[in-house]
């Protein structure tokens, strides 16, 4: 059973940053390619970045220019580096495998407020 564990989360003023940290308890993580997810209070779930095997990053428009995913193959691990953050940003933060998904984690969750 594939086990994805999401941290990193917590309260931030607009205009600034957090690094959230998701760990995958797959075999060869590093053929795979990974993705940060959202789901605002009232809203689906929605793809904010993902990273292939080959580390070649996208970015929704809402994120780009603010938002930086990256992976750690020896640790299993994938990191989103978020700056700039807006009320908008506001989510439960999940990661997961892309395109093909495996169970959701808890999930971790981000909220911008003053």
């Amino acid at each position: 059973q594939v086990q994805l564990v999401e941290s990193g989360g917590g309260l931030v003023q607009p205009g600034g940053s957090l690094r959230l940290s998701c760990a995958a308890s797959r075999r060869q993580f590093s053929i795979y390619a990974m993705a940060w997810y959202r789901q605002a209070p009232g809203k689906q779930r929605e793809l904010v970045a993902h990273i292939t095997n080959g580390a070649s990053t996208n970015y929704a428009d809402s994120v780009k220019g603010r938002f930086t995913i990256s992976r750690d193959n020896a640790k299993n691990t994938v990191y989103l580096q978020m700056n700039g953050l807006k009320s908008e940003d506001t989510a439960v933060y999940y990661c997961n495998f892309f395109p093909s998904l495996v169970p959701w984690g808890q999930g971790t969750q981000v909220t911008v407020s003053s």
